[in-house]
């Protein structure tokens, strides 16, 4: 399992946008607590993930995709977003 942070910038105010959180949202476990950002806990290798969104977004609009590991982060969340992270995220050795 590999924990993806999706972060995009949708640039179409008037295009659905609904299959691609539909698509994020199918993974085994997701996590949206900020505005354009999700962590999604998929099977997928990181290019099977990305051609999974790459069908639901434009070629006007931004997306970045990252592998996450470790819990190497900090920030100001609610709490149940720490406890996702705690659950989610794989530990380093």
């Amino acid at each position: 399992m590999s924990v993806y942070l999706v972060s995009y910038d949708l640039n179409k105010n008037s295009k659905d946008y609904e299959g691609l959180y539909n698509v994020l949202k199918v993974n085994q476990a997701w996590w949206h607590y900020l505005e354009n950002t999700w962590l999604v806990v998929s099977s997928l290798d990181k290019m099977s993930f990305y051609n999974q969104i790459k069908p639901h977004i434009d070629e006007d609009d931004s997306l970045f995709i990252i592998e996450l590991e470790g819990n190497n982060y900090t920030g100001w969340l609610p709490q149940k977003a720490w406890d996702w992270l705690d659950k989610n995220l794989p530990k380093q050795p």
